[in-house]
């Protein structure tokens, strides 16, 4: 059951149980509680909204994977389909810019954890055959069968929180009476519908959708709360990467936004968070190290100062 926490303030007052963390595992790796796990973005899609494309050719693609498993990546996230909207992709078509792809990535890094984000089942199958460990859903279950492929395959699932919209909809004035609350609703009642599927409980990962389904102020809320997403014992993952509600934040343009994104990484990483997805490796490497030491996760690498 564990111990009790009382959260106060501007909501009521409640009582819940707070689960221990558990060791994830996914394909040949296993993470302990306490060790961050740095996830990379590798999009092979025309139009990404952060790099406009420059992934889009395989061997451009590859390139980048080099670099981010030589920086430190733990997983390299594969995507084929804008999570905005724009043109139509169908499912030909990106399993035609992603299987392949991955099946060149567990070629060239056997031990490498490689996860690919889509909502589509038939992708998720290809992709598996192909050699992936986790599929990462963002937008929240919508295709159910998705969870038995990952089952039927022995990979992990990411179980996503996006307020209830179709894949690629971004959000018009949506409401919540608690963004927090539906967060935990929705992403630990597809858990529990990934385990019933047959999922194992330790390749499970629920991330609450910065920016899926919210406007600025629900991401920011789940952010300063995210410590309830991880006292469910869930390891979760955190997407915040140069996303909107880091630009409009501080007012800043896609190619300005690292320094608030480190910024709301830091307060995730404080909080618990396990994945934190992520184009600058090397930066959130070095971010998490420190987060991890100041909590005392970590030791320094040298401490001399005031010693000789």
């Amino acid at each position: 059951m564990g111990v009790v926490r009382r959260e106060r303030g501007h909501r009521a007052e409640r009582s819940e149980p707070v689960s221990e963390p558990a060791a994830l595992e996914l394909g040949p790796r296993r993470f302990m509680p306490g060790q961050p796990v740095v996830m990379a973005i590798v999009n092979r899609t025309p139009d990404s909204f952060y790099d406009g494309g420059a992934t889009y050719a395989a061997d451009r693609a590859m390139q980048r994977v080099h670099e981010v498993v030589a920086e430190g990546a733990d997983i390299v996230d594969i995507g084929g389909v804008k999570a905005g909207p724009g043109e139509d992709v169908s499912p030909v078509e990106e399993i035609r810019r992603v299987v392949d792809f991955v099946a060149s990535v567990r070629t060239a890094y056997p031990d490498l954890v490689i996860s690919v984000d889509t909502w589509r089942s038939e992708v998720g199958r290809a992709a598996c055959e192909a050699g992936a460990d986790l599929l990462n859903d963002a937008w929240g279950g919508v295709d159910p069968a998705l969870a038995a492929v990952a089952a039927e395959f022995g990979a992990g699932l990411v179980c996503t929180h996006a307020g209830g919209l179709a894949p690629r909809t971004k959000p018009h004035r949506i409401g919540y009476d608690d963004v927090v609350s539906d967060v935990l609703a929705v992403t630990t009642g597809l858990a529990e519908r990934a385990e019933r599927a047959g999922v194992r409980r330790t390749g499970i990962v629920v991330d609450p959708g910065h920016d899926f389904g919210k406007n600025t102020w629900h991401s920011l809320e789940i952010t300063r709360r995210l410590g309830e997403l991880v006292a469910t014992g869930r390891p979760v993952l955190v997407a915040l990467s140069n996303k909107d509600f880091v630009g409009e934040t501080l007012d800043l343009p896609v190619d300005q936004r690292l320094v608030g994104t480190l910024g709301a990484t830091a307060v995730c990483a404080w909080q618990g968070a396990r994945i934190f997805r992520a184009h600058h490796i090397s930066q959130t490497r070095q971010l998490l190290a420190m987060v991890a030491a100041v909590k005392g996760d970590r030791m320094p690498l040298r401490a001399l100062r005031g010693l000789v």
